[in-house]
């Protein structure tokens, strides 16, 4: 298992001469096991916003990698949060495998 993240940028706008600015990125980090022909699922999802610009290392929205958004994203989280995201998923497939946790369906009369 490993946690695969993924990117959608947001936001492009004009700040000073700089154009094509990202100032957010949606993220969702997922991993799933199968098991005897069952897959289960975790993922976790939420977005960063980016700070303003600065023209000495400007990437124009055309130009920004998927890697290079994730390990934006990863920085701005700090590595407790990532680490502390990658352990939840895991806890979902767990408990997807081993369920802990139930709702009784009762249906009305």
């Amino acid at each position: 298992m490993a946690v695969t993240w993924s990117v959608r940028l947001e936001g492009t706008k004009t700040v000073g001469s700089l154009s094509d600015v990202v100032t957010k990125i949606y993220w969702t980090a997922t991993d799933s096991e199968t098991i005897d022909n069952v897959t289960h699922n975790g993922f976790e999802s939420s977005s960063v916003d980016l700070a303003e610009p600065d023209s000495s290392n400007f990437i124009a929205l055309n130009s920004i990698t998927n890697e290079t958004a994730i390990a934006w994203v990863k920085a701005i989280l700090g590595s407790d949060k990532v680490n502390l995201i990658e352990t939840e998923i895991a806890q979902h497939i767990t408990e997807s495998k081993t369920p802990t946790k139930f709702s009784d369906f009762v249906p009305s009369s």
